[in-house]
């Protein structure tokens, strides 16, 4: 079965030098590596620890013996979360977007068999966002990885609609990534905000979505979520019955039932458990669900792909989950791979 054209969505990389961005916009917040050890670096923001991450995390040829051991043939691409800096002045976010962007587009440019690139943009000022995504669909990435939301806005929010529409006449491919998890000052024990507060954040995403009649407006835009959909799966009937019985509070921005969507975006497989598998592909389709793992980071599945390789699905459900997904979401053919 390792046989099988396998493309993971949901993989994240960082340069290995990072600009001392603090210095360079005069404050701070922003992200930079610590290389305390060969091998390994220690992401810090200003002088506070965030993370400790290894050399997979930035070195394109560990990612591809990783890859190889695991019979993983293609990663997509995406910066980390924390690097979207939402909150800083945005002609300093669209400084750091190009750097990062142009770092993914230089690796897709050396190994275009193995990886697909996804851009990071500025999104809390839209005519930036959408000037940085033109520029990304020129350097060959793919589409554009946002967060759950951006700062206090939802993604149905007015000021965003205009870069969706731009996602969708570029066909550039659109992945939802959870950050700046809600209620995280009551989640300050148990990784609770990774538990909790990131399946919230995503369900958010997608209710704000179809709420807000995005997909309605604009029914070519492919968009994909992290994490199987988060608490979205598990909550579509009670959201449902809430648009049935308040639609004076649910159906304001769109009379469409929630559940006419399922199957109009698609999920990773990023779920940890047969059942919730199972439960996902069942909901939205075979052909809306595709293989993410988080890789190179713990939460993640740490054997990649192994779940869906275990489920001992009829060969053509396991290559929609493998790779048929990936394609028909990132607008891209099996042949490129090949």
């Amino acid at each position: 079965m390792q046989d099988i054209l396998t493309i993971d969505i949901h993989t994240h990389i960082l340069p290995e030098n990072i600009p001392d961005f603090r210095s360079k916009f005069g404050y701070g917040g922003f992200i930079h590596l610590d290389h305390h050890k060969s091998g390994c670096a220690r992401m810090m923001m200003d002088d506070r620890f965030f993370r400790e991450v290894g050399c997979n995390c930035w070195d394109p040829k560990a990612r591809m013996d990783e890859c190889d051991e695991q019979g993983v043939h293609v990663q997509v691409l995406s910066t980390v979360p924390v690097m979207f800096a939402y909150w800083a002045q945005a002609h300093h976010t669209h400084t750091l977007s190009k750097f990062l962007n142009d770092h993914i587009a230089g690796i897709i440019e050396k190994h275009p068999k193995r990886f697909v690139g996804l851009g990071t943009l500025p999104m809390q000022a839209p005519d930036l966002a959408i000037e940085e995504l033109e520029r990304c669909k020129k350097i060959g990435l793919k589409g554009v990885q946002i967060g759950s939301h951006i700062n206090e806005w939802n993604l149905n929010a007015a000021e965003l609609f205009p870069v969706f529409q731009a996602c969708q006449e570029l066909d550039m491919a659109i992945f939802v990534h959870p950050w700046d998890m809600m209620g995280q000052d009551k989640m300050s024990r148990y990784w609770l905000p990774w538990l909790v507060g990131m399946p919230a954040e995503t369900s958010l995403a997608i209710c704000s979505m179809i709420f807000g009649g995005i997909f309605e407006r604009l029914p070519d835009l492919r968009v994909a979520f992290a994490h199987g959909g988060g608490s979205f799966p598990a909550t579509i009937g009670r959201i449902q019955h809430g648009f049935d019985v308040r639609p004076d509070l649910c159906a304001i921005d769109n009379n469409k039932p929630p559940t006419d969507y399922l199957g109009k975006f698609w999920l990773d497989s990023l779920v940890h458990a047969p059942e919730m598998l199972d439960l996902i592909v069942n909901l939205v389709g075979a052909d809306r669900v595709t293989l993410g793992t988080d890789y190179p980071f713990p939460l993640g599945e740490l054997q990649p792909a192994n779940l869906i390789r275990s489920m001992r699905y009829p060969l053509e459900k396991t290559e929609q989950l493998l790779h048929g997904s990936a394609l028909a979401w990132l607008g891209l053919k099996k042949g490129q791979f090949l």
